[in-house]
């Protein structure tokens, strides 16, 4: 077969064998196939779509495209997470240690903040001296000692997805369903885990804005994993307004630890329940009310060379220089916080990046005093901006005014979670 040849059956919208997929996978991987074609070849898979197996053959062959590591064989129980990304998202940071402490192993592979929704790496790295880039012995020897280890990913997992997933970022061809699904799932087939669970968010501040979206890209997840053998479900949780109350590396890091030592929003909590519940995994809470989540998290800083004490300490974790309040238009109920705006307010101030490799600010970012049901009077503080330059600081504090929408009535906050897609 040729590439050419495959370009063209897709782009007639017939469906590929696994052969054909193999063998573009084996092209993009090794260069035999050139970007051209590879790009042509996205666009017919945008444009035609691709069935459930295809899907399915394309994931599994990128995660075979480079090293894999079956976590599975070594311990049967270990659970995985995902999230698809939103604002204010610091999940990760609560439910692992939760889990962890009910005595589950947990092996977690994270990325970095791409955009205006966060990324877990850049939270942890926040705090003073704390490595993600283990190697697979201290990740594997991590998870055996603590039970728990969350690194950073490496570039020789599914290395066919980072190079169509360039050319997606330069083709226009993003948000195809099947190539979003496939990317995500290609490197979690990759560290195979026994379970997982995929927290696939909705709304303004998410990557798919509609429940439909949601729901397709989940369903598709689901089945990929199924089909590869780990036992998959989703969660749909609501991302029209933030998670919580803190959107910025260093202070979700900060209210995570209030999460997990009984503090904190409660839609944080809600969240990680619900996604524990997915996992299996029932009575979480607990492991809050006895200390043990956090200790957990204490555990992972310290063997990852973190500053144990930057948990504890007011002043042990980055802190902008500039902070200044956002405050309400007009009295009433608060009835829309637009998520997207406020995850490009804090990518405005730096703790984001518009490219791979560009450096992110851990102290910036914005808290939230009021979020969607809550009642404001006129000049109260609605959000906290945390900056270190004074034009940045100027430009957003002109933009967030129009993220609040009022209601002289009440509003009923949105449901944590929507739906939830049950392993099989």
């Amino acid at each position: 077969m040729t590439a050419a040849e495959v370009i063209a059956r897709k782009r007639a919208g017939r469906a590929h064998s696994r052969a054909e997929i193999e063998y573009l996978v084996r092209g993009a991987t090794d260069g035999s196939i050139p970007d051209f074609q590879l790009a042509a070849w996205l666009m017919a898979v945008c444009f035609q779509g691709m069935t459930g197996d295809e899907t399915a053959w394309l994931t599994e062959a990128m995660a075979a495209s480079g090293k894999m590591l079956d976590l599975q064989v070594r311990w049967p129980d270990v659970v995985d997470k995902h999230s698809t990304g939103g604002v204010g998202d610091k999940t990760t940071l609560v439910l692992v240690p939760m889990l962890a402490a009910a005595g589950v192993h947990v092996a977690k592979m994270s990325g970095r903040a791409l955009g205006f929704s966060g990324g877990t790496i850049d939270k942890l790295e926040s705090i003073p001296g704390l490595r993600t880039g283990l190697s697979e012995r201290e990740f594997l020897d991590q998870v055996d000692r603590i039970g728990l280890a969350v690194a950073s990913q490496s570039d020789d997992l599914a290395p066919a997805d980072g190079k169509l997933y360039a050319l997606r970022d330069l083709t226009a061809t993003v948000e195809s369903l099947p190539l979003i699904a496939s990317s995500i799932m290609s490197k979690k087939l990759a560290c195979r885990a026994g379970r997982l669970v995929l927290d696939v968010k909705v709304g303004a501040g998410a990557f798919m804005k509609t429940p439909e979206d949601a729901r397709a890209l989940a369903d598709a997840m689901v089945y990929i994993g199924r089909d590869a053998g780990v036992r998959t479900s989703a969660v749909l949780s609501d991302m029209s307004q933030p998670e919580g109350r803190a959107i910025g590396n260093a202070l979700e890091v900060r209210e995570a630890v209030e999460v997990l030592q009984g503090g904190g929003p409660a839609d944080v909590l809600e969240l990680c329940k619900v996604l524990a519940s997915a996992l299996g995994v029932e009575g979480v809470e607990r492991t809050i009310a006895s200390g043990a989540a956090f200790e957990k998290l204490q555990a992972v800083v310290e063997a990852q060379g973190g500053d144990l004490g930057a948990l504890d300490r007011p002043d042990g974790l980055p802190r902008a220089g500039l902070q200044q309040e956002v405050c309400a238009a007009a009295s009433g109920y608060v009835a829309a916080v637009d998520a997207e705006a406020l995850g490009r307010a804090a990518m405005a101030l730096g703790a984001g990046r518009v490219a791979k490799g560009q450096a992110v600010d851990p102290a910036v970012g914005l808290v939230l005093r009021a979020k969607v049901g809550d009642a404001v009077r006129r000049g109260q503080p609605l959000v906290e901006v945390h900056a270190n330059d004074r034009a940045k600081l100027d430009t957003v504090l002109a933009a967030l005014p129009s993220a609040f929408l009022y209601s002289d009535r009440p509003v009923a906050a949105p449901e944590q979670a929507t739906a939830i897609i049950s392993a099989s």
